[in-house]
């Protein structure tokens, strides 16, 4: 008995080593960071091991797609257009070979524009390879012209390396397994002393700094790089008095200060991308919790649902030059309605806070559509809003008719090529409004049913269940169906756009475009909730790529495109119409005596 006793007491002991183990693993690098850098930083990104984040990389699905022999084979050529850059390779190969852990760089103050900047990294690879390598990045980063200085600065006992090339300045020093850099020689000297340990009062530092400390401890144990920024001093030092009295308003500047700060991290799961981010400031409004009362809407074809509130009071009280901007056509719409006795109360009394944004891509389409929702709180007043926002509409005509109980608005706009039939039905229950009648009457009949194909499948399950309960905002997008639907509308457009710009064939080959099942087998949901947590907005997504990956893919993409289609259109342009050659003038040696002109020859 005494024997069993004991075994158990030491597998006890051995676990809670372990725990101890991983907790200080998981915590020790941001502690470590933070300790080193003053409460009143600006800003700082922190990477804790490149070489297991680089490795943990290559093990997501969204580089398996960039590994699948078929996407490297229909690269080939494309990349062989592409001039390499060796330098980019040279330098990955060069960190990794540094073993570099912490990593970090911080903006600590911006005074009459000038950035104060420090950085480092501790190295427990090679030291002497590590002292080439930063002399190396150094020699890169300065110009040996002649305004180019260089000094020894001996401070206790350490050599601080101090570089200057005009403006540019460059402070570097090996302090222990650290090495430590700044762009100015006085900050790194604060930094050594931190090192050193011979800063004792822990007040002082970052990690005890209390608003850092709020955001922080949102973000997870471990992650593969982390941003942190304290919002509301970056806009005091970037905005100088003059500039906020011109240009942004008392109201707009008192909504800018309510953000304190920004913290966000990025990790990688089990083949996943998961970032989280959290947004330090009061609550704008409390609509209540997210009911998803828009999901019946979706269907087991849908790509994107997205719910959230709208606060148009708010919004709506930005002033005319956030008006000017993205919110102009709301201003249009609700000064015309309200010439009719129709206000934002009105809309708010009507209307239910929560939206809904729906994309359906049937395998039968070549185009999505999507749907927009919002919940009816009063039918008779949604009905006379309605009514009022039609009738104001003077560019377009709308007609109207009922069906089974369900008030239809339509209009028609669009030229030859594309016509559009915009359609917006008022149910008792729901708002609903999309690109035709027929798609927003079928919409309008399933969120009667109260069910929702998308809700049961078993994909959106799964993803769901991957985040925290959505409070404020969901997002569900399915990448896979997206790249099916737009392989199956793209590649005969592509096949026939290659016979009339010949150009095309000259940078990818079509014939070897991968099958579509080779990416998408990669290619799970992404998802996004967004929940308001005492002191903050948290927003955490999981999925290949995250959510705000997606859109800057998105935008990156389609800028492409549009240079690719720019590039091959004027190529067909100058084969099609080619310019004349320019003339040759050759450099003639001066004569004694004028060359005659043309009109002493006649």
């Amino acid at each position: 008995m005494k024997r069993f006793q004991l075994l158990v007491l030491a597998a006890a002991v051995t676990a809670g080593v372990i725990w101890w183990g991983l907790y200080r693993g998981r915590h020790a690098s941001s502690a470590a960071v933070t300790a080193l850098l003053p409460k009143e930083t600006l800003a700082f990104i922190h990477v804790p091991d490149f070489n297991r984040s680089h490795n943990d990389f290559h093990q997501t699905d969204i580089y398996q797609i960039w590994r699948e022999p078929a996407v490297q084979d229909f690269l080939q050529k494309p990349r062989s257009k592409i001039p390499k850059n060796e330098g980019v390779e040279q330098t990955l190969s060069e960190i990794e070979s540094l073993e570099m852990k912490d990593a970090f760089i911080a903006v600590l103050s911006i005074e009459y524009s000038a950035w104060k900047i420090v950085g480092g990294f501790r190295c427990t690879g090679d030291a002497a390879n590590a002292e080439k390598v930063v002399g190396n990045w150094r020699t890169k980063l300065l110009w040996h012209g002649p305004e180019f200085k260089q000094e020894t600065i001996d401070y206790r006992g350490h050599q601080i390396q101090a570089d200057s090339s005009g403006v540019v300045r460059f402070a570097s020093v090996h302090d222990g397994p650290w090495f430590l850099f700044a762009n100015d020689p006085e900050q790194l000297k604060a930094l050594v002393d931190r090192v050193d340990g011979r800063v004792k009062d822990p007040g002082t530092a970052l990690a005890g700094e209390d608003v850092f400390a709020a955001a922080s401890k949102h973000m997870p144990a471990r992650y593969a790089a982390l941003a942190y920024a304290r919002i509301d001093q970056f806009i005091e030092k970037l905005i100088p008095a003059e500039e906020k009295s011109a240009d942004v308003s008392a109201e707009q500047m008192a909504m800018i200060r309510q953000l304190r700060s920004f913290c966000g991290a990025v990790s990688f799961d089990g083949g996943k991308i998961r970032d989280k981010m959290f947004v330090g400031m009061p609550k704008l409004f409390d609509p209540g919790k997210l009911a998803r009362v828009s999901l019946p809407l979706a269907t087991k074809e849908t790509f994107l649902y997205i719910a959230g509130f709208l606060n148009l009071t708010n919004q709506m009280s930005l002033g005319p030059q956030a008006a000017a901007t993205w919110m102009a056509g709301l201003q249009k719409i609700t000064e015309a309605i309200s010439a009719k006795g129709i206000t934002l109360e009105s809309w708010n009394s009507a209307f239910g806070p929560e939206f809904g944004l729906v994309g359906d891509w049937p395998a039968n389409s070549h185009w999505p559509s999507l749907f927009a929702s919002l919940p009816v709180k009063d039918s008779a007043k949604a009905n006379q809003v309605l009514t009022a926002m039609t009738t104001a509409d003077t560019s377009n005509e709308w007609t109207r008719q009922e069906k089974d109980g369900v008030h239809y608005f339509s209009t028609h706009t669009g030229g030859q090529f594309i016509s559009l039939s915009p359609t917006v039905g008022l149910s008792d229950r729901m708002l609903i409004a999309g690109a035709d009648a027929t798609s927003v009457e079928a919409a309008m009949k399933r969120s009667a049913s109260g069910s929702s194909e998308l809700a049961a499948s078993k994909n959106f399950q799964e993803t769901e269940r991957s985040v925290p309960t959505a409070e404020q905002a969901f997002t569900y997008i399915d990448p896979a169906l997206i790249y099916l639907r737009i392989d199956a509308t793209v590649r005969p457009m592509l096949f026939m756009g290659a016979a009339f710009i010949p150009g095309i064939a000259d940078t990818v080959d079509l014939s070897k475009v991968p099958a579509p099942e080779v990416i998408t087998k990669h290619l799970s949901p992404i998802v996004m909730s967004q929940s308001y947590d005492g002191d903050g907005y948290v927003a955490e997504s999981v999925g290949p790529v995250t959510a705000n990956q997606a859109l800057f893919g998105v935008a990156a993409a389609g800028g492409a495109a549009a240079y690719v289609y720019q590039r091959q259109t004027q190529s067909m342009r100058d084969r099609t119409n080619p310019s004349p050659s320019p003339a040759i003038i050759l450099p003639i040696a001066p004569s004694a005596s004028p060359s005659p002109t043309p009109g002493d020859s006649e």
